[in-house]
């Protein structure tokens, strides 16, 4: 069972004294849902797990600034996952960006499959009939790069390296996105 938010945030707090026990207990409640959402952008197993363990890496090291933020473990905004799905976020881009260096890109891109994130259903499902419906109609592609730039916090440059695209066609496919949804709520 996952714990809550609220344990997860004293585990940080507590991660932030050097306390390894909380450190094994942070990962074993977040490391599956981390891990799962990571792989929602990224087919590559292997660069999942490094971008976990990279991420938890930072979290050790970094617990910290989460406690200065949240003094009595209560931080403000999305708390401790979204503090870790900052970092796992940031250290997937890095980690795309470097394996992008290493190796030329194919000449031929093969298709990948949309599966919705668990994030369309989540919005779809709060934010109402009509605006759940416009996402929904969306191409895969346009909700992909939606998804990236305004509920993730992307950059331009971060969700070109995210999805393997131009960033031209990021800003195309944004400004598409806007307005089939600006078109779909008027």
């Amino acid at each position: 069972m996952r714990a809550s938010a609220q344990d997860d945030r004293r585990l940080l707090c507590r991660v932030a004294k050097g306390d390894l026990e909380a450190f094994e207990q942070l990962y074993r409640n977040t490391s599956p849902w981390l891990a799962m959402r990571l792989r929602l952008r990224c087919s590559d197993d292997g660069l999942v797990a490094e971008v976990v363990q990279d991420t938890y890496l930072t979290v050790w090291r970094a617990a910290g600034s989460f406690a200065a933020m949240s003094p009595r473990g209560d931080a403000p905004g999305n708390g401790a996952a979204g503090w870790l799905w900052t970092i796992a976020a940031r250290r997937l881009v890095d980690a795309q960006r470097k394996q992008g260096r290493r190796r030329e890109r194919p000449a031929e891109v093969l298709p990948t499959l949309s599966v919705p994130a668990a994030e369309d259903d989540a919005l779809a499902g709060t934010v109402g009939d009509e605006l759940g419906t416009a996402l929904a109609r969306l191409a895969p592609e346009l909700r992909a790069v939606l998804r990236a730039m305004v509920l993730d916090g992307h950059t331009v440059q971060e969700t070109s390296v995210l999805l393997g695209i131009p960033e031209g066609t990021v800003k195309s496919r944004a400004r598409r996105a806007r307005n089939a949804m600006r078109e779909a709520l008027s």
